[in-house]
């Protein structure tokens, strides 16, 4: 077996699925789940994403929906009052126990979302010292993790993930996310909450302030992942979700 995440020759423990918004990291991970049902493993989603963790945002953030919820359970979603702050300091340790216990029950934790530096956290111990941005000596990419692990990137086309992000926008507003938005703001969100990529701009109704800085942050997180050792990265421009877990499903053997 090849070298994994740190560990030689020793089975995978906790697969996990990265990439930029709007690329269909959640219906990866639904269909892997349904592979590896067939193959008796008992899979459970570890949410990674920093503001999928906010009670009420759902629609804003692309959580994955009560339908994706019922083939692929998920855990770390919803968790935290919109009112309260989080960071990774209290992801940490809720992102260790969620993998640990699924393990312990005999389950395959599938680590999925866009935050990299919440993924990094769940994956490995950090000691969540400051460092500089770029910095050679920040842990964040090292090659160790908890549990021997396989990471996968997803990514694609530019044009084709611009026009996924545009229409993810659109999509936002027609299932209620203005009404989602509306409600989150009369409670008063926190800080971090408040950082929701779409909130501000779906209050002001600016769609297109909305779609750029969702391409930004698609660029940064494309970034991040470029950092990533070991990754095995998947283009599935022209994939379905079926045949990208297929796809992963193959090279896990």
């Amino acid at each position: 077996m090849e070298a994994v995440r740190g560990f030689t020759e020793t089975p995978l423990k906790v697969l996990a699925i990265f990439g930029p918004t709007g690329v269909g990291k959640t219906g990866v991970a639904v269909e892997l789940a349904s592979l590896l049902r067939e193959k008796g493993e008992d899979p459970v989603a570890i949410n990674c994403d920093a503001l999928q963790v906010y009670a009420g945002l759902d629609v804003l953030t692309g959580a994955a929906s009560a339908a994706e919820r019922e083939v692929l359970p998920h855990e770390l979603l919803g968790i935290v009052p919109i009112t309260e702050d989080f960071s990774i300091h209290e992801y940490m340790p809720l992102a260790h126990r969620a993998i640990d216990a699924a393990l312990a029950a005999g389950r395959t934790p599938i680590v999925v979302g866009g935050t990299g530096l919440y993924l990094r956290a769940a994956l490995a111990d950090l000691s969540l010292r400051k460092v500089p941005a770029f910095s050679e000596e920040s842990e964040l990419w090292s090659g160790e993790t908890r549990h021997p692990t396989r990471i996968f990137g997803l990514d694609m086309d530019r044009a084709r993930l611009y026009e996924r992000i545009n229409a993810r926008v659109d999509a936002i507003v027609a299932e209620g996310g203005e009404e989602e938005a509306r409600r989150a703001d009369a409670l008063g969100p926190g800080r971090t909450a408040r950082k929701a990529l779409g909130l501000n701009e779906i209050l002001a109704g600016d769609l297109e302030t909305m779609k750029r800085r969702s391409r930004n942050y698609a660029r940064r997180q494309l970034t991040w992942m470029r950092k990533i050792p070991d990754l095995t990265t998947i283009d599935r421009t022209n994939l379905t979700d079926h045949q990208v877990a297929m796809l992963m499903g193959r090279k896990l053997k």
